[in-house]
């Protein structure tokens, strides 16, 4: 029973990611992809908002104008500061056509937050993505990062993941070890007994 509940699960997760839309913006050639069911409350040439019951993203289009690494850290942590928020963390997004630059932190209400520059190695082009989410949205805002992509096919990024298949001495090796019985722990010879009677 326990096995089917578990394969009904999974199922519906997978159905649940498969449901994608697609955004385009045809000026520039950048394409992205969100999750379905997000409500868009406002879009314009440079600027672009959508959200859903547990998420927000906003998108801004800046021209790159010679910025160097040291001043998009700066004006991350600025706008990091602006929102209030804190327990800050530098990173770096990995985004094919892009180099990405993130800062991600807590916000006053306990929501997490990251705020991601992607700059253009194409044009003069840095894409700003602010996405607040809840905690265990992580992996869904880090694919809405990767997915962006500059292509006239107007199709977005899809990274390919890969799993790693285990060797056979790894495997016989792992089996080896768990076929050891554990040894209970042996009192130290100091302590008294656990129950007194």
């Amino acid at each position: 029973m326990l096995r089917k509940f578990l394969l009904t699960l999974v199922a519906m997760m997978s159905v649940a990611t498969l449901q994608a839309a697609v955004y385009t913006w045809s000026r520039y050639n950048l394409t992205f992809e969100v999750p379905d069911d997000g409500f868009v409350t406002y879009s314009s040439n440079t600027r672009f908002e959508i959200q859903w019951d547990d998420m927000v993203m906003t998108i801004h289009l800046y021209n790159k104008d010679k910025s160097d690494d040291k001043f998009l850290r700066e004006n991350l942590r600025r706008k990091a500061l602006n929102y209030s928020m804190y327990d800050l963390k530098d990173g770096k997004s990995k985004v094919k056509g892009f180099k990405g630059l993130n800062i991600m932190g807590t916000m006053p209400d306990g929501s997490r937050a990251i705020i991601a520059d992607l700059i253009s190695k194409k044009q003069d082009l840095i894409v700003e993505i602010t996405v607040n989410y809840l905690y265990g949205n992580i992996e869904v805002v880090e694919d809405i990062i990767k997915s962006f992509a500059e292509n006239k096919k107007q199709q977005p990024n899809h990274e390919k993941k890969r799993q790693r298949v285990q060797s056979k001495q790894e495997a016989e090796k792992q089996q080896r070890e768990n076929k050891q019985p554990q040894q209970p722990a042996k009192p130290k010879r100091d302590e008294g007994p656990l129950f007194n009677a």
